[in-house]
């Protein structure tokens, strides 16, 4: 019998919530960025940076191919980072509106 830790349809386990807990702890940009870059390979922060430029252009409006064009990304990953958006947790959106609010 699966368990939480180990049934990948299980979200989110308690692990995933104690580093959910983790980095809102974290205080400053600087904290974040430490912390991220401890935790994650440089491949896992390229792709992370890599959807959220690809998620920032879907948000101007601009059309699948042209996001995957400026952002050097397969119209797979446009296609499942605009899934996301709409479908997602919202965490996209709130982090999009948030950057927007700070860039006025």
């Amino acid at each position: 019998m699966a368990t939480a830790t180990t049934n990948p349809r299980h979200w989110p386990t308690s692990e995933h919530a104690d580093l959910f807990a983790t980095i809102a702890s974290l205080r400053t940009k600087d904290e974040v960025e430490r912390f991220l870059r401890d935790l994650c390979t440089m491949s896992e922060l390229d792709a992370m940076a890599h959807r959220w430029q690809v998620a920032q252009l879907l948000d101007e409006g601009l059309p699948y191919l042209e996001v995957a064009r400026r952002a050097h990304a397969s119209t797979t990953t446009v296609t499942r980072v605009a899934q996301w958006l709409r479908r997602g947790e919202g965490g996209y959106s709130l982090a999009l509106r948030r950057r927007r609010r700070k860039s006025a």
